[in-house]
């Protein structure tokens, strides 16, 4: 019986150490949280930019989008820039009438796989319902799918102002 004893405290330091290493590992092996936080940082700037959305030109959001010319009576169609996210590009497509925004429709988004055409099915719609309520590119992001809601938020932003210039 005094063999035992002396065993325990060594499997539970055996034990505790392993547990201790393998938390470590699995911690270190998340993909860190930095990136989010970087792109939030970038479309800040064309966000306040576009909060006077019946204003007539607001600048600066370097987009590098095509804007589709379709201008029949007051209508215009623009395409926005195609944004890199982590997970695949995102790109925009508008149409403004009368200087009002009517209509907003993902043309690229993430599809590679069935994770990303889940979570894109939800927050394509929430995204597009929200830039059509708040007639510009100042929209929340949705929840569980940050890297779609910036990209979407930057190409739309990048519409706005080609629709607008």
């Amino acid at each position: 019986m005094h063999a035992l004893k002396k065993n325990r405290p060594l499997r539970r330091i055996v034990l505790a150490s392993a547990a201790t290493v393998s938390g470590m590992v699995l911690l270190l092996s998340l993909k860190p949280h930095t990136t989010p936080t970087a792109a939030l940082a970038v479309p800040a700037p064309s966000s306040s930019a576009s909060a006077p959305s019946g204003s007539g030109g607001s600048g600066g959001s370097g987009s590098s989008g095509s804007s589709g010319g379709s201008t029949t009576t007051g209508t215009k169609t623009v395409t926005g820039s195609t944004v890199q996210t982590r997970w695949g590009p995102v790109q925009v497509k508008i149409t403004v009438k009368s200087g009002k925004l009517t209509d907003v429709t993902a043309v690229q988004y993430p599809t590679d796989n069935p994770r990303d055409q889940e979570i894109n099915s939800y927050a394509l719609p929430q995204l597009r319902s929200e830039a059509l309520q708040a007639q510009s590119a100042n929209i929340d992001t949705v929840s569980g799918a940050t890297y779609t809601s910036d990209g979407y938020r930057q190409s739309l932003q990048s519409a706005l102002d080609s629709a607008r210039g």
